[in-house]
């Protein structure tokens, strides 16, 4: 035991000299090594690198790459982030944090698209690729309108970002800090504590719930007893409930662009609510694309065959069209939505 002692101070004792005059590990990192490593993009565009990248280059990878966790046009799958929308609803009771309505620096979108994506093969988009995949997030949350848009460290700095002006320095250590540092006085607490308030998820309509409106909206015949005189006239459709129910889970792939309901309001795409049997550019206040402009102009009436076929492929029913929903591919979930939609243009 002693030996073993002795032992371990003689080699204790014979490292110091060696640590104290260098620590003799490793070797100076290679300019192509730090490189690798030195990959973050800054606000001011400090480390964009040259290159550049289209919308429709971008869509081209997203659906290849990125659209399986994140849908199609950004609107996510299951729980994955998503990536478009939510303009207007930071002040909401639950707002929509996306790249278009939340984060204040498009720097930030490719210093993290570079750097971590695509999910389980991080860091093997090239710059052009990164420039094209950040242009496309800008088409899905309305910054830009045009699928020739192109991307560049050119360009850059001058897309803007609708929450820029919403983050400040961290101020805690002169304001928070000394509050919370105070000391604590003891004196006359409370006896008990009484809940005041609650946490609440609203605007969740279980599906019985939903029944019910749905069976109220589905009236076949109103009575009127105009002058003495029994009128009956049939107001409201009768709706398939099976295919509206159907339908409001098909509608999920839709929820990050498009609202419906009482408090629908327009984000990256128009609310949908009155669009059955609508003109084709109906709701005010929003910018369509010039193509669907003209098509209104020309006639366009969203009636069964023609949201059916809009649905099954946008980009192919109306050459032009911001929307980058790639299609319905199933007749059933096609039936589904358009009854649904019926639902809210009663």
């Amino acid at each position: 035991m002693l030996k073993f002692l002795k032992l371990t101070a003689t080699i204790c004792i014979m490292s110091v000299p060696i640590y104290a005059d260098t620590a003799s590990l490793g070797r100076l990192a290679t300019s192509a090594e730090v490189n690798a490593w030195n990959i973050d993009v800054r606000p001011d565009g400090l480390g964009l690198p040259v290159g550049s990248g289209s919308v429709a280059e971008g869509e081209e990878i997203f659906v290849e790459k990125c659209a399986a966790c994140h849908g199609d046009f950004g609107e996510a799958v299951d729980r994955w982030p998503v990536l478009a929308g939510g303009q207007g609803t930071l002040t909401d009771d639950r707002p929509v944090k996306t790249v278009g309505s939340y984060w204040p620096y498009l720097s930030t979108v490719y210093d993290y698209v570079y750097r971590a994506m695509p999910f389980g093969n991080a860091q093997s988009l090239s710059p052009d690729e990164v420039y094209a995949l950040v242009a496309y997030i800008l088409y899905v949350n309305d910054t830009v309108d045009d699928e020739a848009f192109i991307l560049s460290n050119n360009n850059f700095l001058d897309m803007p970002q609708e929450n820029s002006e919403g983050f400040f320095m961290d101020d805690r250590a002169t304001v928070e800090y000394p509050i919370f540092t105070r000391n604590v006085c003891m004196n006359n607490c409370k006896k008990t504590a009484e809940i005041i308030l609650r946490a609440a998820v609203i605007d969740v309509t279980p599906e019985e719930t939903a029944a019910k409106v749905i069976e109220a909206k589905t009236k076949s015949e109103i009575e009127i007893n105009l002058d003495d005189e029994l009128i009956e006239e049939p107001i409201i459709e009768v709706l398939n409930q099976e295919l509206v129910t159907a339908g409001t889970k098909i509608f999920k792939k839709c929820k990050a662009c498009h609202k419906v309901g009482e408090k629908a309001k327009n984000g990256t795409g128009p609310s949908l609510n009155g669009i059955y049997l609508a003109d084709g550019a109906q709701v005010e206040k929003y910018k369509y694309s010039k193509a669907l402009r003209s098509a209104s102009e020309s006639g366009l009436v969203w009636d069964d065959l023609t949201l059916r076929a809009f649905l099954t492929k946008p980009k192919k029913f109306l050459k032009g069209t911001k929307m980058s929903f790639s299609g319905l591919k199933k007749e059933k979930d096609l039936d589904a939505i358009i009854e649904f939609l019926k639902l809210y243009s009663q």
